[in-house]
């Protein structure tokens, strides 16, 4: 179990923390010509290696990092402006889908049950807290992309990133909340928001910017509270 989560480390790292925006836009518009594509590839062997930190997977690092390569080729071809949110789940599913079976073979199938828990806390809370901060805001991004879209300008503009910021320690507070048992700090906590939020929204009467916060909101709770939870039973 500890190598299955130092794959999906490795794999966030490569995928969201080492991937920045610009690599992202010209990887959709050049799409193979684009030097950042293949940079991504072996930037993903590397972190696979680095992770695992035994020469002895090198051939699990190759056939991790040639089948994300094919993964990331589908989807630069066939993403549409209008389909990303939809590609984007297909590729993490995809991606973690391979992980998982090639952590599978790898394994041997040998594995006792009650190997699987030993020496998870130390990488799982690494994982978990990546997911929360880095991943889950670029997924909740994507997802709510075509929602935002529809929002209008106006001319009350809010701090650079401050939703992304929030989101994150939210998504922090919730899964420190249900690791340490205080699940009731959690209803306190989405009451705060509610209160904040309340003037926003009787102040613009909007009911797209309504339906949008309502949606981040549920999205970024629900995903801290899965991977707390998922936490519980590791341990």
């Amino acid at each position: 179990m500890t190598l299955l989560i130092k794959l999906i480390l490795a794999h966030f790292i490569g995928d969201f923390l080492l991937q920045p925006k610009s690599w992202v836009k010209e990887k959709e518009t050049k799409k193979l010509k684009s030097p950042k594509f293949y940079l991504h590839i072996l930037l993903h062997g590397v972190v696979y290696l680095l992770i695992l930190w035994d020469w002895n997977y090198w051939l699990l690092a190759l056939l991790l990092m040639s089948a994300h390569g094919i993964i990331d080729i589908i989807k630069l071809y066939a993403q549409k402006e209008n389909n990303k949110p939809k590609w984007f789940l297909i590729d993490q599913g995809l991606h973690i889908i391979t992980i998982l079976v090639l952590w599978y073979i790898w394994s041997g199938l040998n594995f006792k049950f009650q190997e699987w828990f030993e020496n998870v806390n130390v990488w799982g809370y690494l994982t978990a807290i990546l997911f929360l901060t880095v991943v889950s805001s670029i997924i909740i991004q994507v997802l709510m992309s075509n929602w935002s879209k529809a929002l209008n300008d106006n001319n009350d503009a809010s701090l650079s990133n401050a939703g992304k910021y929030i989101g994150i320690l939210e998504r922090l507070f919730v899964f420190t909340f249900i690791m340490t048992g205080n699940w009731a700090a959690i209803g306190f906590l989405l009451a705060a928001k509610s209160v904040f939020r309340f003037g926003d929204l009787r102040e613009s009467k909007d009911r797209k910017l309504t339906e949008y916060i309502l949606i981040g909101t549920l999205l970024s709770f629900g995903i801290a509270v899965a991977t707390a939870m998922l936490m519980l039973e590791l341990q």
